[in-house]
């Protein structure tokens, strides 16, 4: 079983404009966060097709329908909240390349100036197409544009450039570990209709037995945020950036 859960250099492709340090704390801190606002959970069908081993076309129809349901999950939370929202452009590519350069490793990145999820067709994933894996690629994603959104991306990206290398390392782990908890969100609501050919803790575990990321942070504590977000169900409960050092490294 593979779990590569996205691209094992970093997801987020730098590259933004910067608001003041000050401002970015105040802003993750606060108005960064959807909170409970978002709803109460409630069952989403998506329909996601079977994928056929081998087939390109059959890859992209799952990813394309994998971001039709993130979409409208996304779309409804942020209208419950009263905020803006605004759908990514979705970029699936059997390349090397993407709208903001090269694509690190496999899997998939967000390109945040372009607004843009690019998700990466491998030949691994058409020899051995593990369906929540494929499903994660784009539900981590959509996490970031929905940080992008909320303002969170360029109040890290503020922090992020005058940080020592320890503290970007902490900064890299608290962003990536809120996109695994808001992929948990929709999950909370989506994860049925995905079909994943996985149970939910038999998932868990796998993620647990990943490869640590120097990006991403220790597997566990992937996991772990990532659960919260899917018993929680909602946005609210994706607070990495107050979360102690030791529960997001």
């Amino acid at each position: 079983m593979r779990v590569f859960l996205v691209a094992p250099a970093a997801c987020v492709v730098a590259g933004l404009l910067l608001p003041a340090p000050a401002q970015a704390a105040s802003r993750i801190g606060q108005g960064g966060l959807l909170g409970s606002a978002g709803g109460a959970v409630v069952a989403q069908k998506c329909a996601v097709p079977e994928i056929r081993p081998g087939s390109t076309a059959s890859l992209r129809a799952f990813h394309r329908a994998m971001a039709r349901c993130a979409d409208r999950f996304w779309a409804g939370r942020f209208a419950a909240a009263g905020l803006a929202y605004s759908s990514p452009e979705v970029t699936i590519t059997t390349g090397g390349d993407s709208v903001c350069g090269a694509i690190a490793g496999s899997g998939a990145q967000y390109c945040p100036e372009q607004r843009t999820i690019v998700v990466r067709i491998t030949k691994g994933d058409l020899r051995d197409p593990f369906r929540m894996n494929l499903a994660h690629s784009v539900a981590h994603e959509w996490g970031h544009h929905v940080q992008q959104l909320i303002g969170v991306l360029n109040a890290q990206a503020a922090l992020y450039a005058p940080a020592s290398k320890s503290a970007r390392r902490l900064l890299s782990h608290r962003l990536e570990m809120q996109a695994e908890c808001f992929a948990g969100v929709f999950y909370s609501a989506a994860l049925k209709s995905i079909g994943p050919d996985i149970g939910w803790k038999d998932w868990l575990a796998a993620v647990r037995s990943a490869d640590e990321s120097d990006v991403h942070g220790k597997p566990r504590n992937l996991a772990s945020w990532q659960d919260r977000g899917y018993r929680g169900g909602t946005a609210g409960f994706c607070n990495t950036w107050t979360a102690g050092k030791h529960k997001v490294t």
